[in-house]
């Protein structure tokens, strides 16, 4: 159920933080969420070993709230969807490319109404993107404890220390995007902004091989499909495509298809394991 977190010394006063970590909180949380015209996001999640990345907290402020949302206990979080992807919401992150694919391919949530403070900053003060702690630092002199970045996002139960961590990670969002939109305006950069926060949306959006396979600017039809292969058998297995075989053998088994006297076994050495070989020797008909 629903627990209130002890205080945790933020500076920022009157907000109420919630650890929602059963199904049955879900009319609380569409109940504060609802209504709200500005909603922080951020999530916690691994991405090792998987070829999905794995969600493991979804962070959600409001001008009042934090809710710190357990992803490996609440596993229906379809009502989400309808609540997020609301045209009048408009959606705070901080570099939000990577946590909109996070609840793409974790959630089925498709943001396209965000703000992201890691921009705006870019276009404020130009220069290099700039971190969420610096941002923070910037607008209220308050300096975040980061020690929390690396930790162990799927061990339960979360510590104090993440749980602090994860809430100071929305804690800010709302706060500093009134600040920049206001010094957006006054720059007369906010339709500019606008354009380049909807772009990384619609790129935090995509499948995951989409980006990837833009990256084959000089590869053949074949080298092609053989990438896209590859891909769909990793996303099959919830595996890295490098768990498969790396690409720096993308051109080379290429060329060995390419020979038609190459004996089945001659692929083998390229794979990781012999199941994914055997596998693509059926979609060569070898």
């Amino acid at each position: 159920m629903i627990s209130i977190l002890k205080k945790l010394g933020f500076i920022l006063k009157n907000k109420k933080i919630y650890l929602v970590e059963s199904p049955e909180d879900q009319d609380f949380v569409k109940d504060t969420l609802e209504k709200e015209k500005y909603v922080g996001i951020d999530t916690e999640f691994n991405w090792r070993n998987t070829y999905f990345p794995e969600l493991s907290l979804l962070q959600i402020s409001t001008s009042s709230k934090i809710l710190l949302i357990d992803c490996l206990k609440c596993k229906n979080l379809g009502y989400l969807n309808k609540i997020l992807e609301e045209k009048t919401k408009i959606i705070i992150m901080h570099s939000s490319r990577s946590d909109i694919t996070v609840l793409n391919t974790n959630l089925k949530i498709k943001l396209n109404n965000c703000f992201d403070i890691q921009i705006a900053e870019k276009f404020i003060n130009g220069g290099e993107i700039k971190s969420y702690g610096f941002i923070v630092a910037k607008y209220f002199g308050y300096e975040l404890d980061k020690s929390e970045t690396n930790s162990n996002w799927l061990k339960r139960p979360l510590t104090d220390k993440q749980l602090e961590y994860a809430a100071n990670d929305v804690n800010f969002l709302i706060p500093i995007y009134k600040k920049q939109l206001k010094d957006l305006k006054r720059l007369k950069k906010e339709k500019e902004a606008i354009t380049e926060f909807r772009k990384e949306a619609l790129l935090g959006n995509q499948e995951l091989h989409i980006p990837r396979l833009k990256k084959l600017k000089k590869a053949s039809k074949q080298e092609r499909d053989i990438f896209l292969w590859r891909e769909k058998h990793a996303s099959k297995k919830n595996l890295p495509p490098s768990y498969i075989f790396e690409d720096k053998y993308l051109k080379t088994i290429t060329k060995k298809i390419q020979n038609k006297k190459e004996k089945p076994n001659e692929f083998l050495k390229f794979f990781k394991d012999n199941s994914a070989a055997k596998d693509f020797l059926k979609f060569i008909e070898l």
